[in-house]
């Protein structure tokens, strides 16, 4: 029982730990909705998401051979990694495009949505189905018990869901910040297509200077608040 509680928390970890990219994907996708929506995506998004999960699961269970080579030394697992890090440079750089040149404002203001609500539910769960490959096979490898893995997923998305709003709001608040999360997607992006191409990159390489950016940014906006503050 002791070992099963380890690997329980070991696996939440790492659940909560792909958790950080997760909530970057729908704070990102979810701002192309009107704001009386965007919970209810995200509710849906990761819903739908933790189901698909538990779902490869099964998947990976039953197929052993996921890793095994089927296209030109590519698995399928390669080939999740490739489309899913190549879709994640796409979207990622059309959306610092639409933001950097207004065109979210500018549909705002023609009054035409800019996203539909079943498309973004989809792109995220597929987004998540890439980033949670890597764990859900770590996953298997340390624990045959279904409930356990399973568990760790439910109550990872339970904590990822309440951190997903105030978290997302406070990016789509400040479009510096926005900019800098979907630069990071596309660090993770090749991240990923670079580990279908069977290079690793060790992940302190990625959010180390993640984190410094982020904390370089944080620190600018201290300045700017206690500045104005300082004026008025």
């Amino acid at each position: 029982m002791v070992d099963a509680i380890g690997i329980l928390a070991l696996l939440i970890g790492l659940e909560l730990v792909l958790g950080v990219d997760n909530v970057l994907v729908i704070s990102i996708f979810v701002g192309r909705l009107p704001a009386e929506e965007r919970q209810k995506a995200r509710i849906a998004g990761l819903g739908m998401a933790m189901i698909a999960r538990i779902v490869m699961l099964v998947v990976v269970l039953a197929l052993t051979g996921l890793t095994q080579p089927l296209v030109a030394h590519l698995s399928v697992r390669d080939l999740i990694l490739l489309i899913g890090g190549m879709f994640l440079l796409f979207k990622a750089v059309h959306e610092i495009h639409n933001t950097v040149e207004f065109r979210e404002e500018e549909g705002k203001k023609a009054g035409k949505a800019t996203g539909a609500f079943a498309s973004i539910i989809s792109q995220i769960m597929l987004l998540d189905i890439v980033f949670s490959i890597d764990s859900v096979i770590t996953a298997v490898g340390l624990t045959q018990q279904l409930w356990i893995i399973i568990t760790a997923v439910v109550l990872s998305f339970v904590v990822i869901l309440f951190f997903a709003r105030p978290i997302g709001e406070f990016i789509l608040n400040h479009p510096a910040l926005k900019i800098l999360a979907l630069s990071f997607l596309i660090t993770i992006g090749i991240t990923i297509f670079m580990e279908g191409l069977h290079k690793h990159v060790p992940k302190g390489y990625i959010y180390l200077p993640m984190g410094f950016a982020l904390m370089v940014e944080l620190l600018k906006m201290r300045y700017e608040y206690n500045r104005i503050r300082k004026e008025a």
